[in-house]
């Protein structure tokens, strides 16, 4: 104790409470924005605005790989939109993945919809979710497309809403968030607020101060014109983070990205710390990789051991002799750190509460909420150091090159041309089913 109270001088004092006001001010930030994007009044509105205008015909392009669990039921949603005209293009690289069988279901299910599964193993860089896009881009009929996870599921009217922007000419790519639903015991569950109570709030708070920074493989819709601008997919065929590259590539020919209202849902399903660990780290990793500067300040969004060592300095800063030959500046400070603490506690447990499908969930994960936020702050220490990510049992670097930037990529032919029977050799690569 007495070590400590040393420790805690009055400048260590104010920096401890300028840490945790920080980490108060996000928090009480994130529970606000909460409700803005995303909410049922938005999304009504947004449909309205896009059932005003004639629907843009829409190809969307769905790379598989596996039969993840709840595959049919997740791509089913996207069979039942009300857009009135649109086709649905499913891409594996082997005739020998699962989710083919799951493809099949769906034609014979929807007989009447425009289905096509496309069977390509070429390769053209390292990124095999990518080939698997060059692959089926070829056979995409309409002018506006929209690339989407494999494990998302939408509501009927999501093709008319993430379609809508687009007929502004500066909008070049359209993305939406997505909220999550764990299929599975206990670190599903754990995984599921990741997404809830840190992910998609951070989001929301860059959003409101003006950001438009993003692009998220839940969705990324944009036109045949805008993706033959950036280079077409090829120019992505070596990125980690090719849902973002996108987005950002577009931005760079000076198009606007536009965070669409609408909110997916999205499965998590990792059953073991092991496997949640790798997947989340290596999401963070990404994003150190995008953007160093904005990945060293997410250590303030990570709010519960903040808040505890707000609470133990509050405690040990009132102990006895050493709280009676205090000041008024360090009364005050008293003052400031207890307020903040406390204030932050209130909002982390609405931020908790807006994340939360139901009552019964969120006195159910309460508990975990601690946990969460521990976990995330020592994944993204993880994150800090190395220079490589785990995907799908392969050591992948974090880099994103720009073999070629998007405007030398201009000139190559686009998936379909002679140039795609000589693909790039074949090496280690990863297979990216999500663009998160």
């Amino acid at each position: 104790m007495t070590v400590l109270l040393e420790f805690l001088s009055p400048s260590a004092w104010w920096l401890v409470i300028a840490l945790c006001g920080a980490v108060t001010f996000y928090a009480i930030s994130a529970a606000l924005t909460m409700p803005r994007l995303g909410s049922a009044a938005q999304v009504r509105a947004a449909a309205r605005h896009a059932r005003a205008r004639t629907p843009l015909p829409v190809s969307v392009l769905k790379p598989l790989c596996g039969a993840e669990p709840r595959l049919y039921e997740n791509l089913a949603t996207f069979c039942e939109q009300q857009h009135p005209r649109y086709q649905l293009i499913f891409g594996v690289s082997s005739s020998k993945d699962p989710a083919i069988a799951v493809v099949r279901r769906l034609q014979a299910a929807y007989p009447g919809h425009d289905i096509a599964l496309v069977i390509d193993s070429r390769v053209y860089g390292s990124n095999l979710k990518v080939s698997n896009l060059i692959n089926m881009a070829a056979h995409a009929r309409h002018d506006v497309l929209i690339v989407a996870d494999s494990d998302i599921a939408v509501e009927p009217d999501y093709l008319e809403i993430v379609t809508a922007p687009l007929a502004d000419p500066q909008v070049g790519v359209v993305t939406c968030l997505y909220s999550a639903r764990s299929v599975g015991g206990f670190w599903p569950r754990v995984g599921a607020l990741f997404i809830n109570e840190w992910f998609a709030p951070s989001v929301r708070v860059a959003h409101s101060t003006g950001s438009r920074a993003f692009g998220f493989g839940a969705t990324l819709a944009l036109s045949r014109s805008t993706l033959e601008r950036i280079g077409g997919f090829e120019s992505l065929k070596d990125c980690l983070a090719d849902d973002y590259q996108l987005a950002r590539f577009a931005r760079d020919h000076g198009l606007a990205t536009v965070l669409a209202p609408v909110v997916v849902a999205t499965d998590v399903i990792e059953p073991t710390f092991r496997t949640l660990w790798l997947r989340e780290t290596r999401w963070l990793r990404t994003i150190r990789s995008v953007n160093p500067a904005g990945f060293a300040s997410l250590f303030i969004t990570f709010t519960s051991p903040w808040l505890v060592l707000g609470a133990l300095a509050y405690w040990l800063m009132s102990a006895g002799a050493f709280a009676a030959a205090a000041g008024a500046g360090t009364r005050l400070a008293l003052a400031v750190l207890g307020t903040s603490t406390v204030g932050g506690i209130i909002a982390r447990l609405v931020l908790h509460a807006r994340g939360s499908s139901s009552l019964r969930e969120f006195w159910r994960d309460l508990p975990l909420v601690p946990l969460r936020d521990t976990l995330s702050l020592l994944q993204w220490l993880a994150a800090a150091f190395g220079s490589h990510v785990i995907w799908r049992g392969v050591r992948v670097a974090v880099a994103n090159p720009d073999a070629l930037a998007p405007a030398d990529m201009a000139g190559m032919p686009r998936a379909g041309g002679e140039a795609r029977v000589s693909a790039a050799p074949r090496r280690a690569t990863v297979e990216v089913s999500e663009g998160r």
